[in-house]
């Protein structure tokens, strides 16, 4: 008598199967209204296909829209292979290469046959139309093992030369599979995948853009057109993605930038900011406040050199590690009369510094530290270089110089947790400040570390008792492990801050770190007398003003808080009559600390009110003549329908008020 598989089911019943019976088959044992929902199964752990036969006696999951995670997973990856098939429906002798699932999305990257040009997004309505008749045929999606050698030679009989040369380098003794869509069409995959095209909406999905994209990403190697789409579980969560894309698109602190004249980016300097002086006001008031944060905290503020030599950087690790991102210069280059930079060959290296720490470092090793000292904290506005890649720079979020609200604290292994702690309490009352919600995550060790497995034991732990201790290891703030995710040194608490339109932004972090204090050899003289290693709290709130900058105009639109703004009020006269009381409200205005200008323009008063409203002024304070014998102002406050007519004094203590920085305010 065979013996009959036994399945366990997350209830904690158990199902007995025969051999060769599949998740569908259990499934469908359960009652066909699970065997219609169910997309794929998690077996044992691992998310498989439905059709899939158990291996022996198993757990069992059914995966259903319900578990939206990995149905999404499923359904982008399946929506990447009939984009493939519809491509290669259409424009016979297209090669495909690779198209996975992103995070909301898919694409696939594919060479057009010689006959036409480049798929363009003219392209992209049939291709979307070829991809719904697909998905309405309901094809089979079949797995099947191949040998590497029938691989091979399908490929290179159907002039797939990307394929074949991918499958030339799997394997011989691993199990290599593909999917079959229904009868006449398969692509090499691992899977898995949903059971069938037709368990796709075909109304959730939308082709977005195309790209070029070179093979295996290499630009020495053949270009390919790269298609990408957006897919989801139904037309309603489309329809919500692109809402969110359209409302992103208005955001876009590049075109905002413009519009308010804050900043430009220039082809002269790649991947660094020119600030106007509109947005360096903007940085001005960051930076004072977080100077008010950090003086409140204890910290004290240094300023370290931005050229560093390498054996430095050799030392503290960020060489080996680092090298690529850093710009370098040798600190001697020889007199020439000849054209171009010469350098001898003999000169010692130099690198701008990607970061401040072990800058940081050498000062707390100038003269003598006791533990009495402990804890120290040391804050810089600490300018840094990273050679980004080009293709990365993006506006403010990705540049190559930036600056830092950055700080290090040496401690004793004992004032660890409760520096975090305090740290913590600090982060919270800097994103309150601003409006934003948080989650806090904790970033493990990575696979290629420094320090020892005890040191990575201890790290860990004291941020996870820190962030308890605060009360912020818990559901409300989102407390998660990031498993392998900390930097070469470090663990690291990490805040990932939500805007207005959902969008999560990691910005702030806490790290702690034995390594480089061991590295750099820093000490301080312990109650013993002897010497002693300090424990290096690497941390940051705002992470670089650059990028957290372009953050908080997407976050508010443009229509930054009043004490941000980098004109708080416009005085604008109806008539040029009034041009004399318009001066006196801007000089009142002026007194009282106010970020004020007048408006003496002789245009209509709808043009310039039309004007400030589009730079995101958030009060424009408009007089006429019976303003000026009233000793008043009607005040249009940005995204408000109705205005007020106020004294001149109320207008001043209004406008006053709401111009105080929040952690000003009693």
């Amino acid at each position: 008598m065979t013996e009959l598989l036994k399945i366990s089911l997350p209830d904690g019943s158990v199902r007995e199967m025969e051999p060769g019976s599949t998740p569908a088959d259990v499934a469908a044992a359960i009652g066909p209204g699970l065997a219609k929902a169910a997309l794929a199964a998690r077996v044992n752990g691992e998310v498989r296909d439905l059709g899939r036969p158990f291996e022996g006696d198993s757990e069992l999951a059914l995966i259903t829209s319900k578990d939206e995670a990995d149905a999404l997973e499923l359904a982008r990856h399946d929506f990447a292979h009939v984009l493939a098939e519809a491509v290669q429906a259409l424009y016979p002798g297209t090669q495909i290469t690779f198209g996975p699932a992103t995070d909301d999305g898919f694409y696939y990257d594919v060479m057009a046959p010689a006959s036409r040009e480049p798929f363009s997004s003219e392209d992209l309505p049939d291709i979307e139309a070829k991809m719904r008749e697909i998905i309405k045929a309901d094809k089979p999606l079949r797995r099947e093992a191949w040998s590497r050698e029938k691989l091979i030679e399908k490929w290179e009989s159907e002039g797939e030369a990307f394929k074949a040369e991918w499958a030339k380098e799997l394997p011989e003794n691993e199990e290599l599979t593909v999917y079959w869509s229904g009868d006449d069409w398969l692509d090499m995959c691992r899977g898995p995948h949903l059971p069938s095209t037709g368990k796709l909406d075909p109304q959730a999905f939308k082709l977005m853009r195309v790209a070029g994209a070179y093979w295996r990403g290499d630009q020495a190697n053949a270009q390919l057109t790269r298609i990408y789409g957006t897919g989801w579980l139904n037309k309603k969560q489309l329809n919500q993605h692109l809402m969110r894309l359209e409302e992103a698109a208005k955001r876009d602190h590049r075109k905002l930038g413009r519009e308010m004249d804050l900043f430009h980016l220039s082809d002269v300097a790649h991947g660094s900011v020119f600030w106007h002086p509109k947005g360096y006001r903007i940085w001005r008031e960051l930076e004072s406040y977080m100077r008010r944060k950090m003086d409140g905290g204890g910290y004290r503020e240094i300023k370290t050199p931005q050229v560093m030599d390498a054996r430095q950087w050799e030392q503290s690790g960020h060489w080996g590690k680092y090298r690529e991102n850093m710009f370098v210069i040798p600190d001697e280059v020889p007199n020439t009369e000849d054209d171009g930079p010469v350098i001898s060959g003999e000169a010692d290296w130099m690198a701008l510094k990607p970061m401040n720490c072990p800058a940081h470092v050498l000062v707390f090793k100038q003269g003598i530290t006791s533990y009495r000292d402990l804890p120290i904290r040391l804050g810089e506005m600490g300018c840094c270089h990273r050679n980004e890649p080009h293709g990365a720079l993006h506006g403010l979020m990705r540049v190559r110089q930036f600056t830092q609200d950055d700080a290090h604290i040496f401690c004793t292994e004992d004032q660890v947790v409760e520096e975090v702690r305090k740290f913590c309490e600090m982060a919270d009352s800097v994103y309150q400040d601003f409006g934003f919600k948080y989650e806090i995550k904790l970033a493990t060790r990575p696979e290629q570390r420094f320090g020892s497995d005890e040191d990575w034991d201890k790290a860990e732990q004291e941020l996870r008792d820190a962030v308890a201790e605060a009360g912020m290891a818990t559901e409300e703030f989102g407390w998660e492990e990031l498993p392998g995710e900390g930097a070469f040194y470090a663990p690291k608490l990490e805040w990932h801050l939500t805007d207005a339109i959902g969008r999560t932004w990691q910005v702030g972090t806490i790290q702690s770190d034995r390594v480089l204090p061991e590295r750099l050899d820093a000490t301080f003289i312990g109650e013993d007398g002897g010497k002693h290693r300090p424990v290096m709290l690497h941390r940051a709130i705002f992470g670089s003003y650059e990028r957290f900058i372009g953050i908080l105009i997407e976050h508010y639109a443009g229509r930054l808080p009043v004490w941000l703004s980098p004109v708080q009020a416009v005085v604008a006269p109806i008539v040029s009559d009034i041009d004399g009381y318009a001066e006196t409200v801007e000089a009142k205005l002026a007194a009282a600390g106010l970020r004020v200008k007048s408006d003496l323009r002789n245009e209509k008063i709808n043009y310039k009110v039309r004007e400030h409203s589009l730079a995101k002024v958030p009060h424009i304070l408009v007089v006429g003549k019976r303003e000026e014998e009233e000793g008043k102002v009607t005040m249009r406050t940005l995204g408000e329908k109705d205005q007020q007519v106020l004294t001149l004094d109320e207008a001043v203590a209004m406008l006053t008020k709401a111009a105080t920085p929040p952690d000003l305010r009693a």
